[in-house]
């Protein structure tokens, strides 16, 4: 067997493991899509208190979310598809060129605001969906998650035992400010409305939802006011 003819046959299994890789990777993005999706629909469900099975997330998403819509940072609404802007891009432009996602719920005749924030934990990425009551302060829900945060600290911004803290807190205080909520190293007061416990050891984490949940939450503050006008 000569050299070249081994240089030849491994060079045309390279290719042709490439092209069988290239292929799956093609037929399956359309799932891994939708998948997303459906993922997506989930977590936008979850912070109105609508459990949705991924059979049932499609369905459950439109009979609960009656708009979605894109607002600028002065709370007008504008052109774009809310359910495909992308967070990270958004963040990366200045607040006056942003398009801000907006999801309005419609439960037992509660009508509920569901809002997307995206930001930096200690490895990576960390986003979430936060919902609003009626009166644009209180929150109903809160679903968090995270790209790489570690196991057991950061990362259970993700579990229900942490997010289960969210409803209730609110967003402004007495005189109408901007308060957002904080997460709190070593607990939070048990009467202050606008912190919940940090994560034990999760404090860069703890700190980055803190701080997603001021941006984030923030940007909308023209929006927020506008509809309490209305």
């Amino acid at each position: 067997m000569t050299n070249r003819y081994i240089f030849l046959y491994a060079s045309g299994m390279v290719i042709l493991v490439a092209l069988i890789l290239s292929g799956a990777a093609t037929l399956l993005r359309p799932l891994q899509e939708r998948n997303m999706r459906i993922e997506k629909m989930q977590n936008i469900l979850s912070t109105i208190n609508i459990e949705a099975s991924k059979g049932e997330a499609e369905a459950m998403f439109d009979r609960y979310i009656t708009t979605a819509k894109v607002v600028n940072h002065l709370g007008e609404e504008i052109e774009g598809d809310a359910f495909e802007v992308d967070l990270q891009d958004e963040n990366r432009k200045e607040l006056s060129e942003r398009m801000l996602p907006v999801y309005i719920a419609d439960v037992d005749g509660n009508t509920y605001y569901v809002l997307p924030i995206r930001g930096n934990g200690l490895w990576g990425a960390i986003w979430g969906y936060v919902s609003l009551d009626s009166d644009m302060t209180t929150i109903v829900g809160a679903n968090f998650d995270h790209a790489s945060e570690t196991p057991g600290l950061g990362a259970e911004i993700a579990d229900d035992d942490f997010q289960d803290q969210f409803p209730g807190k609110r967003i402004f205080d007495e005189t109408g400010q901007f308060r957002s909520v904080r997460v709190v190293k070593g607990g939070a007061p048990p009467d202050d409305p606008h912190a919940v416990d940090g994560i034990s050891g999760g404090t860069i984490t703890s700190n980055g939802v803190t701080n997603m949940l001021q941006s984030g939450l923030s940007a909308y503050e023209s929006y927020f006011k506008k509809i309490n006008t209305l």
